[in-house]
């Protein structure tokens, strides 16, 4: 699809897996498109939610991997007292139902999504994240996530660059003329200042942040196939356009913080 798109690169960046890595590197000799291993990790900073994306990340490394085994169980956890919220609601979902949506073992809010509209309970995901499973909705569960500096630690050691994913979109309240300093100084390399949903003054004032700060520049459509109906591949919802050159620029931060 990337090729198809006419990406030079493409990563994949599933959340605390490295499960899809595998194949999607085995497709590079058949693609002109470069394929970038990557991840996304789920963490807290100042009371909100943020993701950290590790781009070049190594898969087969054995210390991350046990790292994200931990950070599995953590998640299922969670998974189970959500479930548990849920059926107290009086609504028909089990844990059974929820993991048969999943592709793969690991099971997010999607995929509880998908259930509640496979039992009724919600006409469609968003309907579903809406009313039971999305942050401030009565099914939500928080879990146990991982602090900022921990994630970017784990990516370097794992031979990657840790970037925040899409600042746009978390921390509404946040400042982060003030935020992303306090990021940097604990190792963070750089941030998403092209992102598939992010407005036009948007996309200025984080690339005007990055020159302010230092900070390297990523950019993405986030793509998650039919859960975001509409968005497309490399474009976002039509007007992306990540320039070629932040991935040069991405690989000498990389080389800068190894």
């Amino acid at each position: 699809m990337g090729a198809d798109a006419g990406l030079d690169a493409l990563a994949l960046t599933d959340h605390d897996t490295l499960e899809g890595l595998p194949r999607f590197l085995a497709q590079q000799p058949h693609v002109k498109t470069r394929l970038i291993p990557g991840i996304e990790l789920s963490c807290r900073f100042l009371r909100q939610s943020l993701h950290v994306l590790g781009l070049f990340v190594d898969p087969a490394d054995i210390r991350f991997q046990q790292r994200l085994v931990d950070l599995r169980r953590r998640r299922e956890d969670r998974n189970l007292r959500m479930v548990g919220k849920l059926q107290s609601m009086g609504l028909s979902i089990t844990w059974e139902l929820v993991q048969a949506q999943a592709p793969t073992a690991l099971v997010a809010r999607p995929h509880f999504a998908k259930a509640l509209v496979a039992c009724g309970a919600a006409t469609s995901s968003p309907d579903a994240f809406i009313r039971y499973v999305g942050d401030h909705a009565p099914g939500y569960v928080e879990r146990e996530e991982l602090e900022p500096s921990e994630a970017i630690h784990w990516i370097w050691e794992a031979g990657g660059i840790p970037l925040v994913a899409h600042p746009g979109r978390f921390g509404r309240g946040f400042i982060w003329d003030e935020a992303m300093p306090v990021l940097q100084k604990a190792g963070m390399a750089g941030f998403e200042a092209f992102y598939g949903d992010y407005s036009q003054s948007e996309q200025t004032y984080f690339n005007a942040l990055a020159a302010r700060v230092g900070m390297a520049r990523s950019g993405g459509s986030d793509y998650h196939g039919g859960n975001k109906p509409g968005l497309k591949l490399g474009v976002g919802w039509g007007g992306l356009k990540v320039p070629t050159q932040l991935l040069a620029e991405l690989e000498t931060a990389r080389n800068k913080g190894a």
